[in-house]
């Protein structure tokens, strides 16, 4: 008998899943709050969901604890989580990037470590190679990786209009309309209160998180124990086929609702950089899971009495003396599961962005205390129109969930395969457990993501359209900036014509340090010539300066600057190649400078005592010798000379490109010197006298030179890539903010030269 009173039920809560995304979907989510910590996180990430039909507990238990929390988790890099993350780990293990920028120094970062196979393991020996061979896989690797990346980013839009939706729906007397237009106002005054943090937005509604899983749990096990307890019946997975075989292709179609109580899940993995593994799991495991099997248990044995309560089952279910502190409480869950996405918005642009897969866009650090929290002014705004947009024109929390479900099940399946490739190529994992956890999850998956696609037309297209579109975005930036570096690559300048250059006697040496920025990691850039031909004068010291973003999370300070020095010794000419994780911030000019000079000077302390001691000892990988090679130098001088020469400039081209005619667009940094203003080379007597030398030139002032490259396709390339490189690129570039601003270069102190790249 009470089998059978349990079947409707089930059938009913299935039915009506998506209709109770109301105050159930995540409504709470983590606010980067220290005192709550990862219960915050995971609080709002997983939040009360539809009510436990066989199909809700098992999967409730097989994604979010077993593939997320206990297997997930472990994927990440150096404690960061989500798609990005995971493609970072892959790069340093597999030269996979496409931007060839790799160098054998980064190897020796301390935060470049890796669990390598053992070297009897040929399998992940054997993928590597194929991986680093064809430029088919790091193509479709990397396109995963920004697809995955910007169906996250659409969450920040679906998860604010349905979070607050929900909630602000549980005032009954209120028609539809007036929902949508206090919602809309709530969301306007949300992303209003962004740029004053996340951690004082956090803070305002911290209280809530506690009070919600006491709320949730506690009503849930009072509708348990007062209307029906068989439903624990519920929890065997021998109803999921009894559930598809009494229910058909209704069954299946439900999917697309019960999908709801696992899309935190990914947000969980994406926010792991700010805790540690086994906190996540531990709460997770102790708090949060049996909080939100109390409140399914309590709302399906609420239906199995009322079953035409199907549609708002939570406001519903709630004893009468509280549902009105429950829906005070509920609407600043809202607003904490809504912070949390757009947070995470910011905080994988600015990874993005670091990695040079997103066009540039003002970060503003908001915490001094906390590191990665950001907020990003022109994404606030436009992820502030988009949710207008959505909840004005799809006005209920059913039509936006038909199109949440794609957005999270797609993420799913990306981060399904990349861990399975980190599975193969990185841990030491067994065949049958790596085929166990592929199938296993991905069929899930699947038969998940076959459901969602089937409510396309009732709005699943929005997060699809919307995820492509800045896609495109991503991929036209990121190909475009790989173009450039490619030619400028090609088009290196020969040391031997630096050499001459400089002995032109009708070239000036100006007092202070140039720093000519260029994305050039090996070689002198093109530019530099070009520079010459405009402005016959260089400074008493150039610094050829490459900002490189690695793919880890962080990069300390004393291992951020790598030096080199061009021939011939007496011109003082640098290459400096500055590291950044995707987490680190670009210093202000001042630091910046202070922190450059400091490394510069150790670098020609390092080199002297090189001189006068013999010979460095080649790297086993390099085959050519070049004399007074450069040394990775940090700010404490613990690196092995021996261990760090480089081969920048052994291949060299013997002439310098071919460059258009351009345009100073602004030089404010010093008006030009005559021949009697000339500062000769000398000669280097010893590290003492040369470290003066650059102290004084700092005093005399640091000046930035870059070139203003516009890049063009050639005359035989095909009409699409004409059309992104002459048409979508350009677009992006005038429409997003100059490199100079991102790099937090003075223009005061800036010199501009234009260029024309064809690629």
């Amino acid at each position: 008998m009470a089998e059978q009173s349990h079947q409707p039920t089930t059938a009913a809560a299935a039915e009506g899943a998506e209709k109770e995304s109301n105050i159930r979907e995540r409504k709470v989510s983590w606010a980067r709050l220290r005192r709550v910590d990862s219960l915050n996180m995971e609080a709002g990430n997983l939040s009360c969901k539809p009510p436990p039909t066989p199909p809700v507990s098992t999967t409730s238990v097989l994604v979010p604890m077993i593939k997320y929390v206990f297997l997930v988790l472990w994927a990440n890099d150096n404690g960061d989580g989500g798609t990005f993350a995971l493609y970072s780990l892959i790069c340093r293990y597999a030269n996979v990037s496409l931007i060839p920028n790799d160098q054998p120094e980064d190897r020796q970062l301390s935060n470049y470590r890796l669990d390598t196979p053992i070297n009897q393991l040929r399998r992940a020996q054997k993928i590597k190679e194929k991986l680093e061979k064809s430029i088919t896989a790091k193509i479709i690797l990397f396109l995963a990786t920004i697809l995955g990346t910007s169906m996250v980013i659409g969450d920040g839009v679906l998860t604010p209009c349905i979070s607050v939706l929900s909630a602000v729906g549980g005032i009954k007397p209120l028609g539809q309309d007036a929902v949508v237009y206090i919602s809309i106002a709530i969301l306007i005054i949300l992303f209003c209160v962004q740029r004053f943090g996340t951690d004082k937005v956090g803070y305002s509604f911290a209280p809530a998180i506690c009070l919600w899983f006491l709320f949730i749990s506690g009503i849930g096990l009072y509708n348990l124990f007062k209307h029906d307890v068989t439903v624990l019946r519920a929890f065997n997975p021998k109803y999921i086929v009894d559930y598809f075989r009494r229910n058909g292709k209704k069954g299946w179609v439900s999917l697309g609702g019960i999908v709801l109580c696992i899309t935190g899940t990914e947000a969980m993995f994406a926010d792991l950089g700010h805790f540690n593994v086994p906190a996540v799991q531990i709460s997770f495991s102790g708090i949060v899971f049996p909080s939100l099997l109390a409140a399914y248990i309590g709302q399906a044995a609420y239906l199995s009495k009322f079953p035409d309560h199907v549609a708002n089952t939570f406001y519903d279910s709630i004893p009468g003396p509280l549902y009105w502190p429950t829906f005070v409480v509920a609407n600043a869950a809202a607003i904490i599961a809504s912070q949390a996405m757009i947070s995470g918005a910011f905080a994988i642009i600015s990874q993005s962005l670091s990695l040079g897969c997103f066009p540039r866009v003002k970060v503003v650090h908001t915490s001094a205390k906390y590191e990665g929290q950001v907020y990003i002014p022109e994404i606030n705004y436009l992820l502030m129109v988009a949710c207008v947009i959505v909840t004005f024109g799809f006005k209920t929390t059913e039509n936006i969930g038909h199109a949440y479900g794609i957005a999270v099940v797609a993420v799913m399946l990306i981060t399904t395969c990349l861990v399975t490739l980190i599975m193969l190529v990185i841990w030491k994992t067994k065949i049958w457990l790596i085929s166990l956890f592929f199938v296993v999850f991905m069929s899930v998956e699947l038969v998940y993501f076959s459901s969602v696609l089937y409510k396309f037309t009732q709005g699943g297209y929005l997060p699809l359209a919307f995820s492509f579109a800045l896609m495109i975005m991503m991929g036209v930036w990121h190909y475009a900036h790989q173009q450039r570096y490619v030619f400028e690559l090609k088009n290196k300048v020969s040391t031997a014509y630096v050499s001459d250059l400089v002995k032109n006697r009708d070239i000036n040496r100006l007092p202070g340090i140039g720093l000519l920025y260029s994305e050039l990691v090996q070689g002198i850039p093109p530019i530099f010539p070009h520079f010459i031909s405009n402005i016959p004068s260089i400074h008493s010291v150039v610094v050829f300066v490459s900002i490189k973003s690695i793919p880890i999370s962080k990069v300390a300070i004393e291992e951020r600057f790598l030096f080199r020095q061009v021939e011939p010794r007496d011109y003082r000419i640098f290459r400096c190649v500055v590291r950044y994780g995707y987490k680190d911030l670009i210093e202000e000019p001042k630091e910046f400078e202070r922190q450059l000079v400091e490394n510069l000077k150790e670098f020609i302390r390092h080199e002297q005592f090189i001189l006068d001691n013999g010979p460095v000892e080649q790297m086993p990988d390099q085959t050519t010798n070049v004399p007074h090679s450069g040394l990775l130098v940090d700010g404490k001088a613990r690196r092995s000379s021996s261990s760090a020469v480089h081969i920048e400039e052994a291949l060299e081209q013997p002439i310098p490109p071919r460059v258009s005619s351009s345009s100073i667009q602004s030089f404010n940094a010093s008006k030009s010197a005559d021949s009697s203003n000339r500062i000769a080379a000398a000669s280097v007597h010893d590290a003492g006298e040369e470290m003066q030398f650059v102290q004084r030139a700092r005093e005399e002032g640091v000046f930035y030179l870059m070139g203003e490259a516009e890049v063009v396709a050639q005359q035989e390339s095909s009409l699409l890539k004409k059309f992104v490189i002459n048409y979508a690129y350009p677009f992006l570039r005038k429409n997003f903010r100059q490199g100079e601003t991102t790099l937090a270069i003075p223009h005061t102190r800036l010199l501009k030269v234009g260029m024309i790249y064809e690629i």
